[in-house]
């Protein structure tokens, strides 16, 4: 993937700032559908943090099903949203759609490299992605089923 492709935006309230890296999101507006004053595609900047009370929008950042938008609280010292996982990963294949990985996972690359995935990671499943191995919603658009 083009470096120049992996962007990552912050927007804040002050309490707290949401994290957005687009070469990763699938498109699947969840975060649209379920908060619009907030997450609106059609505006520039596309995020209006002050468009809702901060556990709203913290609850609709958790419903990312990409993982392209976290968040981390501003008095914590925490990096970039990532939430520590107890539970056990669970995979889920989605209907025409991605593989949902669900936890804290390493991912190893063709060239050896090593990504940490935190939370929820969308794994293409169709073969179109230009994000391999992840999901970029190119699923939609050659019509994938499965």
């Amino acid at each position: 993937m083009a470096e120049s492709k992996k962007i990552t935006k912050k927007y804040t309230n002050g309490e707290v700032t949401v994290v957005w890296k687009p070469d990763i999101c699938i498109h699947s507006a969840i975060c649209f559908r379920g908060l619009p004053d907030v997450f609106d595609p059609r505006k520039r900047p596309w995020v209006t943090i002050d468009g809702a009370e901060t556990a709203a929008i913290v609850e609709q950042v958790q419903r990312c099903p990409s993982g392209a938008l976290s968040y981390y609280m501003n008095e914590d010292e925490a990096e970039s949203g990532k939430v520590e996982m107890e539970t056990e990963t669970i995979v889920e294949v989605t209907s025409n759609g991605p593989l949902m990985v669900y936890g804290n996972i390493k991912v190893k690359h063709a060239d050896g490299t090593q990504s940490q995935q935190n939370r929820v990671t969308a794994f293409c499943r169709c073969g179109a992605s230009s994000n391999k191995p992840f999901c970029d919603g190119s699923h939609r658009k050659v019509g994938f089923e499965g």
